[in-house]
């Protein structure tokens, strides 16, 4: 019998910026909100980079200069929307199989001249097999997919 999994964590925050602004900082500026305490590699995290194309990379740098992927941008819609997979497994290591990596899907939609809503769907837990609720329940926590964007509406009402 195969076990039932969570087909999507999604969360939904709004910030006091325009589309435009809150899209560059989630993607452009994803390294300067991301947790430091949130990556794979063996040093601590420099830098975290969304590269801004169809089929670019979502990586981390080590203070090390070693670059650890975390997954591909499958979607560049600016300032609508971006989708990427995460190739990251219940171990928290990097699967370079498409296939076993679910999908990050952030949506921005102008709610007003200089405020946006947010909308997180990280979706098909079930490609990663048997990692599949460990990779679920990692995001679908407190110090996951919410704490995440509570540090990304601190930077874009910043901005």
């Amino acid at each position: 019998m195969t076990q039932q999994i969570e087909t999507s964590v999604r969360r939904t925050v709004t910030v006091a910026a325009r589309r435009e602004r809150a899209f560059d900082v989630f993607t452009a500026g994803f390294g300067t909100w991301w947790p430091k305490a949130h990556h794979i590699g063996a040093a601590e995290l420099a830098a975290v980079t969304l590269e801004p194309r169809a089929g670019g990379r979502w990586f981390e740098t080590g203070t090390d200069g070693v670059e650890c992927d975390w997954g591909r941008v499958l979607a560049w819609e600016p300032p609508n929307r971006v989708v990427c997979s995460w190739q990251l497994q219940g171990d928290w290591r990097y699967d370079p199989d498409p296939a076993k990596g679910s999908e990050v899907e952030v949506r921005f939609i102008a709610e007003g001249p200089d405020r946006t809503r947010v909308e997180v769907e990280h979706r098909h837990f079930e490609r990663h097999g048997a990692g599949a609720e460990s990779v679920r329940t990692g995001v679908d926590n407190p110090d996951g997919w919410t704490h995440i964007l509570e540090l990304f509406v601190e930077r874009a009402d910043a901005a």
